[in-house]
């Protein structure tokens, strides 16, 4: 009942109502089996009353019954929209670094399997709660009938009650089991579609992840959900050998200890013959409570792995005339090298109209240094302080609106969200002129603030992430390996024309780049090696070195 009220605690009127005529549909029925037992040994006159007594009560039990289920859907429908918004929420607010390390594997798990575990459990809410009355209101007949023949139903009942609380905790413990290992499965079927090149590429590589690693994840989660529900299977056998024993004990046993007319005993007999269905009914579902129990937990477990970020609803700077990074640090564990990696501790300082290039290896935390300037990572140790103000855990949301970035693995949404596209502030306009620079015309328009398809290649797709970044016209532009995959021509347009254009509106620029053609555009570089902050200077300077030769960069990269 808490399970249920902790799911619908925002429609808990509903729930009761639901519950209710559950409950009266289940007492209803079993006033039905009354009934009919009355009706056999009634007479003539009897009967009429009998009669209509019947009908109503049908009638009050065929309402109660669809009134319950039509509540009850609703409510399970709502429970999920809630429990999906709450945890979408709270992915929205968690923060970049937890969001991390948690994976996207469990979080999609909850957002899908574990919500329809909970809808399932409020779909067989109405027959549970139904069935439980029908059962109570049996054993209350029961107690009319013959006092001491109820009291030998309750002990029978209480043993099988016990005995399946053992059966329905071995259950529950490997249906926990098993739902953990499918997280691992959901990250391994993501594999099958990210990896399916590499996998397509290579027959050996694909027979070892389809039969080393995915095959024996598949079985182990068939085996302990088998051997869940083979134990919820046994424990529903044995709720129904003690009902069966119940009725061989009263019948040979206890009425020759205890007086007991032919009526009484048949009715016993036709009562507890009719309780058998809603008792395994009642039984058998037990499995969703367990189940959406987990599923509870589960979804409980990821929202408590996600600490909600502070100052999400503080006042956005639009601008700045000084950013400067102080001795900033972050540290973090490189799986391939097997060791703790540090950038930093770092100086750097930005302001507005200047064009800078970030320069180094590979590995040599580029891209974990622009994640920490535009507050995607806080600095573990330092200070990033704008305008003479350090930014603190409370302003980092408000900090990071500073920036427009296009990351190497950039994603794409289909729509321009949170940009007006009107004619009133002119981005439509800029946003068509950008789809012609960018050759993206002939393929893309933006229809509504949507774009027409996003079935583009990698560098067009680059191109529209481009776009979108520069109609948010924010203050700092940042761009990591923007040109990689671009061909000449583009990337021509992206370093002698959009840059440019950038920095004449008064914009912050980082480029992190191996283009060493280009590196004479910047009004100045800095290089990185190691997580080090190890060369500055002067773009011209660098691009001295070995301009057009195409080996500057290795040439400052050997240095």
């Amino acid at each position: 009942m808490s399970l249920l009220f902790k799911l619908a605690r925002h429609a808990r009127w509903t729930l009761f109502v639901a519950l209710t005529t559950s409950l009266i549909s289940g007492f209803g029925n079993a006033g039905l089996v009354a009934l009919i037992n009355q009706a056999l040994t009634a007479s003539t006159a009897q009967l009429a009353q009998l009669g209509w007594q019947f009908v109503v009560l049908g009638v009050i039990v065929l309402v109660t019954r669809t009134l319950s289920q039509t509540l009850f859907m609703d409510l399970g429908q709502r429970a999920k929209a809630d429990l999906r918004m709450q945890t979408i929420r709270r992915l929205g607010d968690a923060s970049f670094r937890h969001l991390e390390q948690q994976g996207a594997a469990r979080s999609l798990a909850v957002l899908t399997q574990d919500l329809d575990a909970i809808v399932m459990l409020f779909v067989r809410m109405p027959a549970l709660a139904m069935q439980s009355a029908v059962i109570v209101g049996c054993l209350a007949y029961l107690s009319v009938l013959s006092w001491p023949i109820l009291l030998v139903a309750i002990v029978t009942i209480g043993i099988g009650a016990a005995g399946f609380r053992v059966a329905n905790g071995r259950a529950l413990f490997h249906l926990r089991a098993s739902r953990k290992r499918e997280d691992d499965l959901v990250r391994h079927f993501r594999a099958l579609f990210d990896g399916a090149k590499e996998l397509k590429l290579h027959r050996l590589r694909r027979a070892a992840f389809i039969d080393d690693t995915l095959s024996p994840n598949v079985e182990a989660v068939r085996v302990q959900r088998t051997r869940g529900y083979v134990l919820y299977a046994a424990a529903a056998s044995w709720g129904s050998f003690i009902l069966f024993a119940f009725i061989g004990i009263t019948l040979f046993v206890v009425a020759r200890i205890v007086p007991v007319s032919t009526h009484v005993m048949s009715g016993y007999a036709m009562v507890f013959l009719y309780m058998i269905m809603p008792i395994e009914s009642l039984l058998t579902a037990i499995p969703n409570i367990s189940t959406a129990r987990v599923a509870l937990e589960r979804i409980e477990a990821v929202n408590a792995e996600l600490p909600l970020e502070s100052g999400l609803d503080a006042p956005v700077k639009r601008g700045f005339e000084r950013l400067v990074l102080e001795g900033v640090t972050h540290r973090y564990f490189r799986e391939k090298e097997n060791d703790v990696f540090t950038l930093g501790p770092i100086d750097l300082s930005f302001t507005p109209g200047e064009l800078v290039y970030l320069i180094g290896g590979n590995g040599s935390g580029k891209t974990t240094l622009a994640k920490m300037i535009v507050g995607l990572y806080a600095p573990e140790s330092g200070r990033i302080v704008v305008d003479g103000v350090p930014v603190s855990e409370a302003d980092r949301d408000s900090y990071r609106q500073l920036f427009s970035v296009v990351f190497s693995d950039f994603f794409l949404f289909d729509s321009l969200l949170g940009l007006r596209i009107d004619g009133l502030d002119g981005l439509y306009e800029t946003a068509r002129e950008l789809l012609v620079q960018l050759q993206l015309d002939h393929k893309v328009r933006i229809e509504d603030g949507a774009f027409s398809t996003l079935e583009l290649s990698q560098g067009q797709r680059k191109r529209l992430a481009l776009l979108v970044a520069y109609l948010e016209d924010r203050p700092f532009y940042l761009f990591d390996e923007w040109a990689a995959d671009q061909d000449p021509l583009f990337k021509d347009v992206f370093y002698r024309t959009l840059l440019p254009e950038l920095k004449a509106k008064g914009k912050t620029v980082l480029v992190i780049t191996h283009d060493d053609r280009y590196f004479h555009l910047a009004d100045r570089y800095i290089k990185l090696d190691y997580g080090q902050l190890v060369e500055s200077g002067a773009g011209a300077d660098l691009g001295a070195r070995g301009l057009g030769s195409g080996d500057a960069y290795a040439k400052v990269a050997s240095r």
